[in-house]
């Protein structure tokens, strides 16, 4: 048997308290060759039970994903309320959108939230509760999937509000509430695909410090190192194509409604939706990139000497616990964002802002006949 291997069977045997040698527990018990072999990799005991206190404390799950949930069902009912008060069509496919994205951080909450309490609360252990890792495995894969989903979400949204600005006039311009929620599905596929990828065989999920949640393995075999590569790589195409199509669609608003024809059109539907948009665009940003490169940096880096088989450093361990309660508060704070930046509250902040003509009218070049003609061909589509 290999040195490392063995090491590995020594451990996890004094972790179940058994005085056997090793070999002989790994023939009675295939249990434990497998468990080492998929997501029960070594994890330093003692860095769980003495040191890193503070940000490995019950408290911090319980009262993120506590907090999570409340703002979350408080803005889903702002937003159902919003849609059945709208009759902008662009508006109410927008609002599809956000729905999508509260109801992902919703779920990604209540999922993860669910397993990380009862964890606490219980202490079990996940090498007799889950001994062929099905439960690690579904923590995986949620962490993936409700990660994604927002950061394509908001690439979707912002591609979308990119078009309705810039190309107004344009087919593709007017998404009908029906296809949004097609758009949404199809992020919600691709999310779940993406997870799927370590349980087919690319790269796995593992147990991880301090022993209440499962993730991705941070580990320089090919196989973690491509899919390490491939989620954070995803995450910050997404972050950086939406950083792009809003900042042209903020500079596209900017301009026309400082025309001198147009100074007093302004359009607080636009306004509105632009606003929220950036503001999910900077929430994503900020709580997303720091574990996104940190998970480039640590699977392109050269492996440290001295571990053992299947083990992260210690500072790796600490900066990812830390790096993961930054991305919980991108699902506390989006919500927020739909809640405090609508028009009833921006209109309070700036008095200024009342109801005008929607950006078409902003385009002063047009003629009278060119609108009608696009308006009867927007009602027969």
């Amino acid at each position: 048997m290999d040195p490392l291997m063995q090491s590995d069977y020594t451990t996890l045997c004094l972790i179940h308290g058994i005085d056997a040698p090793c070999p002989n527990f790994e023939e009675e018990n295939g249990i434990v060759a497998k468990a080492v072999r998929t997501c029960y990799r070594h994890i330093d005991i003692n860095i769980t039970q003495t040191t890193e206190k503070p940000i490995t404390s019950s408290w911090f799950s319980a009262i993120f994903c506590l907090t999570g949930l409340i703002s979350n069902l408080f803005a889903l009912w702002v937003l159902v309320s919003a849609s059945r008060r709208t009759h902008s069509r662009s508006r109410s496919s927008f609002l599809i959108f956000l729905c999508g994205l509260v109801v992902t951080d919703l779920m990604g909450l209540l999922v993860t939230g669910t397993i990380v309490m009862s964890y606490h609360i219980t202490r079990f252990n996940w090498e007799t509760f889950d001994k062929d890792c099905h439960l690690c495995n579904f923590f995986g894969l949620s962490m993936v999937f409700f990660g994604q989903c927002p950061l394509l979400l908001g690439a979707s949204m912002a591609a979308e509000r990119f078009v309705g600005i810039n190309k107004p006039f344009s087919r593709s311009a007017n998404v009908s509430k029906k296809r949004a929620g097609g758009i949404v599905v199809m992020v919600w596929c691709f999310a779940f695909f993406l997870a799927l990828l370590p349980i087919m065989g690319l790269g796995k999920y593992t147990l991880q410090f301090p022993k209440s949640w499962c993730f991705l393995t941070l580990l320089q075999d090919s196989n973690n190192k491509a899919f390490g590569l491939i989620f954070s790589l995803t995450g910050i195409l997404s972050v950086c194509l939406s950083f792009v199509l809003n900042t042209i669609s903020v500079i596209t608003l900017c301009r026309v409604y400082h025309d001198r024809e147009s100074v007093q059109r302004r359009r607080d539907s636009e306004v509105e939706m632009m606003v929220q948009l950036v503001g999910i665009m900077i929430i994503a940003s900020v709580c997303w990139l720091p574990l996104l490169i940190f998970i480039v940096h640590t699977v392109l880096q050269q492996p440290v000497e001295g571990l053992k088989d299947g083990e992260i450093s210690r500072e790796t361990e600490k900066f990812l616990l830390i790096y993961i309660r930054l991305v919980t508060w991108n699902q506390i704070l989006d919500p927020w964002v739909y809640i405090l930046f609508r028009r009833a509250v921006l209109k309070r902040v700036y008095p200024s802002l009342t109801t005008r003509p929607s950006i078409v009218s902003l385009y002063p070049t047009l003629t009278a006949s060119f609108r009608r003609k696009f308006t009867q061909e927007s009602v027969i589509s």
